[in-house]
């Protein structure tokens, strides 16, 4: 896999709940930036049967740090049951770093 660099987007996160997820009402990717700021992009849900979706990083402030992120999946039921996935660390790094 080719690095991931800060403001990139020509990227999709992707999510695979390994279970189906039919019955969701919210799929999020959440994170937490180098800096310890968490958030998340709402997913588009690919197959709920089999618990895949993603996230397209479509703005340049998406990945704004350097450094380690945290990702991992997140959904809530229209029952308000929830569940989260097994976090994933991945480095961006800034433009021209070797």
């Amino acid at each position: 896999m080719s690095k991931i660099y800060v403001g990139q987007t020509k990227l999709d996160i992707n999510l695979d709940f390994q279970t189906d997820i039919t019955g969701y009402q919210d799929v999020l990717v959440k994170y937490k930036k180098p800096s310890g700021a968490t958030g998340s992009f709402t997913a588009t849900v690919d197959d709920a049967a089999n618990g895949l979706a993603h996230y397209s990083v479509v703005n340049t402030t998406d990945l704004d740090e350097a450094g380690d992120w945290k990702f991992w999946g997140h959904i809530t039921y229209t029952d308000t049951t929830v569940i989260a996935g097994e976090c994933d660390i991945v480095t961006v790094y800034t433009e021209g770093s070797c």
